[in-house]
C-alpha cells in the first residue's frame, strides 16, 4: 500500500544505514516490518513471563526437535 508520510531526514538516514538500504521506501519498510516482529517478540516474553503460555513440549523435547530440524 503506497502512503505519503512526513519523515524526519536524519532519522530517514538513519534507519537506511541501519537497515543497509539505499533507497528511502524499502529502508522504512525494512524498519516497520522490523518494528512489528520486536513488539511481537516483547509481547510473546512478556506473556512467557507473566506465565500465561501453555508449553505443550518440555526443553528437552524442543531441543531435540531443533536439531532433528537442523539438519
Amino acid at each position: 500500500m503506497r502512503i505519503t508520510i512526513d519523515v524526519d531526514a536524519g532519522e530517514l538516514k538513519q534507519i537506511q544505514k541501519l537497515t543497509g538500504q539505499k533507497k528511502k521506501s524499502p529502508a522504512v519498510s525494512q524498519a516497520l516490518s522490523e518494528f512489528l516482529k520486536l513488539q511481537g517478540r516483547q509481547k510473546f516474553i512478556e506473556r512467557a513471563l507473566a506465565g500465561d503460555t501453555d508449553f505443550s513440549q518440555t526443553n528437552e523435547e524442543l531441543e531435540a526437535r531443533d536439531v532433528y530440524e537442523a539438519h
